[in-house]
């Protein structure tokens, strides 16, 4: 399977896990500025919620506990604030919606918009890669694993006068307080609670990038295996998922021409090779073991994780370049002078409006699949990272 047998690499090094921090991406666009409200740092982040248009938030916060420590003159927090419209736009539709539900989903909602520090606009970075910052949601609380310093993390990104919390726009931001700062995010920052590999596995358009992980592991210890980092906390990883239908059209196509090579009529290969594709197990197929080894898959498979190590990068979609640019990946931990894969994205205002990302071997770019009705739908954030579904596989070579 020659578009296969190209692939080859030396050596695929070792996959460490390590709980450290890492960033998200960050490159030049001109979304919608967000305004800088005129503020009274005479009172607290408490009663900044005192706001008509923050009641429902207020309710929440009030709700899990939260507001006496807004209401500390001595404590520092930053707040990214939801108004009444963002629970709306979230489908959150009013104040009694929040009381009817399980105090724990709101404690773990309103925990992951609040900061234990200050961070005014001008202090989110705007150089790659962006910091991250602990919130105040601790993911293990009231389990076996507790934890009290672990904290699940959220990623502020600024370009020009323009910032994201996640890839949720802010809309107005450093409004001051004796104690603090808040801004005001559009819609709610839902906090992640799963891992990237349980949505991998769980995904029903999703199970040949399972089977070839699977088959890229093979042989390998568990400590190396990317399932190990795909389900790790502590890892930041961003995967560009290709979705069934763009491996099956790949590997059609590749096993078609296969077949040719060997003589088989084209008459047979096609639907041969349409057979052999159709299903996941064409990854663990003993007769295709010299074109799928699980060296070459490897090799692929890497190719779809952004940043040159683990624990990696977390890159949102509204971190993508606004110009065709190169973005290493892990396959550049065994191959480092390997350009990338190349990404650029379109924006309206300060939301994504597509977006792109194309393999060296590539001959055309693959699109990352986006929700018209749901912006946010693009990124799926996890407590280990994000995942880009795209339409095409990427080919490094």
């Amino acid at each position: 399977m020659k578009i296969f047998n190209k692939i080859k690499i030396a050596s695929i090094l070792g996959l460490s896990i390590g709980l450290f921090f890492s960033a998200c991406n960050k490159a030049p666009l001109d979304p919608t500025p967000i305004k800088a409200p005129t503020q009274d740092q005479g009172v607290t982040l408490a009663t900044l919620l005192d706001n008509a248009e923050f009641s429902f938030l207020k309710a929440a916060v009030t709700r899990v506990g939260l507001l006496p420590n807004l209401a500390t003159t001595t404590a520092r927090y930053t707040v990214f604030a939801p108004n009444n419209n963002a629970f709306i736009l979230s489908g959150i539709p009013s104040e009694a919606v929040i009381n009817a539900l399980p105090i724990a989903s709101v404690a773990g909602l309103v925990s992951y918009h609040v900061i234990p520090q200050v961070i005014n606009a001008s202090d989110i970075s705007t150089n790659f890669p962006n910091f991250e910052y602990p919130t105040v949601l601790n993911p293990t609380a009231g389990t076996p694993a507790f934890n009290p310093l672990v904290r699940l993390t959220a990623f502020p990104s600024r370009r020009g006068s323009a910032a994201w919390v996640n890839n949720i726009p802010v809309t107005a931001a450093d409004v001051k307080a004796s104690n603090g700062v808040l801004h005001k995010v559009y819609t709610l920052i839902a906090p992640p609670s799963k891992y990237v590999w349980d949505s991998i596995s769980a995904s029903s358009d999703l199970t040949y990038l399972k089977a070839a992980i699977i088959r890229a592991d093979s042989g390998v210890g568990a400590a190396s295996q990317l399932q190990t980092a795909l389900k790790s906390f502590g890892v930041n990883l961003t995967v560009l998922a290709p979705t069934n239908l763009a491996f099956q059209n790949l590997l059609t196509g590749a096993i078609y021409k296969a077949l040719l090579s060997q003589g088989m009529p084209a008459a047979t290969a096609f639907p041969t090779a349409q057979f052999l594709a159709s299903t996941p197990d064409v990854f663990s197929n003993p007769a295709l073991y010299g074109a799928l080894s699980a060296q070459t898959v490897k090799g692929i498979v890497v190719y779809h994780v952004l940043g040159t190590s683990i624990p990696g990068i977390r890159v949102f979609s509204v971190n993508l370049p606004a110009t065709a640019t190169p973005m290493k990946t892990l396959l550049n931990t065994a191959v480092s002078v390997h350009p990338g894969v190349t990404a650029q994205a379109t924006f309206v205002g300060p939301f994504v409006g597509a977006a792109t990302f194309k393999g060296l071997a590539n001959t055309t770019a693959s699109n990352v699949i986006i929700n018209p009705l749901n912006p946010f739908a693009t990124d799926q954030n996890f407590v280990n990272g994000v995942i880009m579904k795209i339409d095409q596989v990427l080919l490094p070579q």
